[in-house]
């Protein structure tokens, strides 16, 4: 008889989230930027030490407001890794701007600093570092070859709420970032996410082009008389009840993160033995990063057949994933972006990654369980 299905995510609440959504109906607030908004930015300023947080409807739209922000224009490149999510390039890609995609460091998995000065160009404009699995990558070389070159840096900072760089939340290091409240996210609102402005001369336009373009917050805050189209934008806003499922989420924050790290570091503890034998590769974490234990992947050894393990875990009700094809090979990354060099560690790692169930509940049992059964299904491979 097949034991308990082991799911690879299952959303987290803490509670609270359909008192503050009744809260927000009974208050006759829907639409965006209620009180339960304001909540929102008030902790992500306080937490992060961004200049101005603002709330929108997906991380997507976040990066697209950055895109904007930057005046993007047709022609212009952006430098970024291929092993990320096609919303770090699509945003680029709508104002008509070419990714340029460099390859990722084989300890982190993050953006190579190492290869990104090969790649700029007259035309280079942005640097978007992708905090993978929320490790940061090596900021501080990445802002010194931008602020060498004249390039503004976006954390594309999906999956790295509540984690540092040298002490430092990422999101809030470049001169823009944006984070995701996706549900497979550690703090989540189902959909959702924000856009940190960190430069404060791009504060005051990134309202607008939130609010479609107009000058609709200053005219609540009383600084106008009226409000009236100032800027292009487009409608970025989440509504009051997405706002309200993340003001409790962002309540319990460091007690999510703090539940999360403990089952990674089960799921470390456990798979040394493995990673001795040298059937699979562990996580790296450098010691200038405080991750958030967003999501826990393994490198199985070059040489066995990922997809079956996935099917052995799969018939022992045990649902594990891969993660991206890399933007370079795919059919949109071929026909809008460009590469710059050897896509090696991209092509290698994006083929041998596999993420383990992770999710707040995931008792020792089931941690215990899919260890066993990744062993097994490792020999098999």
């Amino acid at each position: 008889m097949s034991k308990e299905t082991i799911l690879f995510n299952r959303p987290h609440m803490t509670g609270k989230e359909l008192d503050y959504i009744a809260q927000a109906k009974f208050g006759n607030m829907l639409a965006g930027d209620g009180p339960f908004t304001k909540h929102c930015h008030r902790w992500l300023e306080s937490h992060t030490g961004c200049n101005k947080a603002l709330l929108t409807h997906s991380c997507t739209a976040a990066l697209e407001m950055a895109a904007l922000l930057l005046d993007i224009q047709p022609g212009d490149e952006v430098i970024m890794p291929s092993y990320t999510f096609v919303s770090t390039a699509n945003a680029f890609v709508l104002r008509g701007a070419v990714p340029v995609f460099v390859d990722i460091r084989p300890d982190t998995l993050n953006l190579d600093e190492r290869l990104i000065e090969a790649a700029i160009t007259p035309k280079t404009r942005a640097i978007v570092p992708v905090h993978y699995a929320g490790v940061a990558c090596e900021m501080d070389s990445i802002l010194a070859i931008a602020r060498k070159h004249g390039l503004a840096v976006v954390e594309d900072a999906a999956q790295g709420v509540m984690s540092t760089y040298k002490g430092r939340a990422l999101g809030s290091i470049g001169d823009l970032g944006a984070f995701s409240f996706h549900e497979t996210k550690n703090v989540i609102s189902g959909e959702g996410g924000a856009l940190l402005v960190n430069d404060p001369a791009l504060a005051s336009r990134a309202e607008m082009i939130r609010e479609k373009g107009t000058d609709r917050s200053r005219f609540f805050r009383g600084e106008v008389d009226k409000y009236t189209w100032q800027e292009v934008g487009s409608s970025f806003l989440p509504g009051e009840i997405t706002a309200a499922f993340l003001w409790a989420q962002l309540q319990e924050a460091q007690a999510i993160t703090d539940s999360r790290l403990a089952i990674w570091g089960n799921y470390h503890d456990a798979l040394s033995a493995l990673e001795l034998r040298g059937a699979l590769r562990r996580p790296i974490v450098p010691e200038s990063c405080q991750h958030n234990a967003h999501m826990y992947y393994v490198l199985i050894a070059p040489g066995l057949d990922r997809q079956v393990v996935v099917d052995e875990l799969k018939r022992h009700d045990i649902y594990t994933v891969f993660h991206y094809v890399p933007l370079h090979s795919s059919p949109a990354g071929t026909r809008y972006g460009r590469v710059q060099g050897s896509m090696d560690v991209t092509d290698e790692y994006s083929e041998r990654l596999l993420r383990l169930p992770l999710w707040l509940g995931l008792s020792n049992d089931q941690q215990e369980r899919v260890v066993g059964v990744l062993a097994e299904a490792l020999a098999k491979a």
